[in-house]
């Protein structure tokens, strides 16, 4: 997979500068699925969501997302020939944080420049796929793996290191359910999975080192599964990961679930951590999320988020929860503007976990 992770760093650079003024964007969050009725898989290449858009994702990014739709002559599907598909984000922008006692502090950035390729030795069989951060800081590969497709793509075999199945994959990392569990795109992890598609049915069974990216550390090993039915108007799944490792047992368990009703896209999920350590004892964590997303006219979203966290199911008083608020508008293919305020709420006596945030930002996908 070296080989293949420096060929596509070079390649997605190149490419991506080649193809930026002609590129159509998608915006990849669950909640789009639940408002046109659709698997994850029919706009990503993931079976469980994320990373490169296919070519239906990138065809409603550019008929159906935006407000207004620029005429570029030949619309893009991430392809470049039968053998090679190629996709990439960038987002950056203002963020301002305030602390009770210790004023505010604001900084403009840029969060991450993503690149996706794709090789295809043997198209709709054989797939090589390579998911890099290139910057802010050095890059990195957060995902390379082969994947094979069988029937028809009913069953897919992946091999490499890639983002564990688990939950609804929101971009917000910063997310309870994301970051309590250690599932997101910062913690890729190596090992296998086995997928299925039938029908309203997905699943997906994944058998991995267990150290989130790092090297092997000892014989233990995460086991991840998830499992949803979906329909045009509602859907519901179910997760659950068990990591062995000497430092302590990991076991999670959720259920997630999402519904339309008219305009607006519901999501909700359940999480029960529960933590086995080898000094500490047992600890049990609760993370939840519900989500309300109004698209009041087209290429405008409102989305209204309360999350809850509950650190230690023996100690009262100590949940903290976050209200979210934000607006998105897509004015066009190939962007998204984002303005939205976060309150959080804890114990008193940390001021960290009463901080109020304002944030602007720019992204920019193919």
């Amino acid at each position: 997979m070296n080989a293949l992770a420096g060929f596509a760093l070079r390649s997605a650079t190149l490419l991506m500068l080649a193809h930026a003024l002609l590129g159509q964007a998608v915006m990849a969050e669950p909640y789009i699925a639940v408002q046109k009725g659709l698997k994850c898989m029919v706009c990503h290449t993931s079976s469980s969501g994320g990373g490169k858009r296919t070519a239906y994702g990138n065809a409603y990014a550019t008929l159906e997302l935006p407000a207004h739709t620029l005429d570029f002559g030949k619309s893009w599907t991430g392809d470049i020939g039968r053998y090679l598909a190629v996709g990439g984000d960038i987002r950056g922008g203002w963020n301002q944080l305030d602390v009770p006692g210790q004023g505010s502090a604001s900084a403009t950035e840029l969060d991450e420049f993503l690149a996706y390729v794709e090789l295809r030795p043997l198209p709709q069989y054989l797939t090589l796929h390579v998911d890099a951060k290139l910057g802010p800081d050095d890059p990195i590969v957060r995902e390379a793996y082969a994947r094979l497709s069988l029937d028809e793509g009913r069953w897919t075999i992946k091999a490499g290191e890639f983002f564990l199945p688990f939950g609804l994959r929101l971009q917000d990392d910063s997310a309870f359910i994301r970051q309590v569990t250690g599932i997101n795109f910062n913690t890729p992890d190596s090992g296998w999975e086995v997928a299925f598609e039938g029908g309203a049915w997905s699943a997906q069974l994944a058998v991995t080192r267990g150290t989130a990216g790092g090297p092997e550390v000892d014989s233990g090993k995460q086991y991840s599964l998830r499992v949803s039915h979906v329909t045009s108007k509602w859907r519901v799944g179910g997760s659950y990961n068990f990591n062995d490792s000497k430092f302590g047992d990991r076991q999670m368990q959720g259920v997630f679930a999402g519904m339309r009703t008219g305009p607006v896209s519901w999501l909700a999920e359940l999480d029960l951590i529960i933590d086995d350590g080898t000094s500490t004892g047992r600890r049990k964590l609760w993370a939840s999320l519900i989500e309300a997303n109004y698209r009041f006219k087209k290429g405008h979203n409102l989305k209204l988020t309360f999350e809850f966290f509950d650190p230690d199911s023996n100690v009262s008083e100590n949940e903290r929860n976050r209200l979210s608020v934000v607006w998105e508008y897509f004015p066009l293919q190939f962007f998204q503007t984002r303005l939205g305020y976060r309150r959080y709420r804890g114990i008193p006596q940390n001021p960290a976990q009463n901080r109020e945030q304002l944030f602007a930002e720019l992204h920019i996908a193919f």
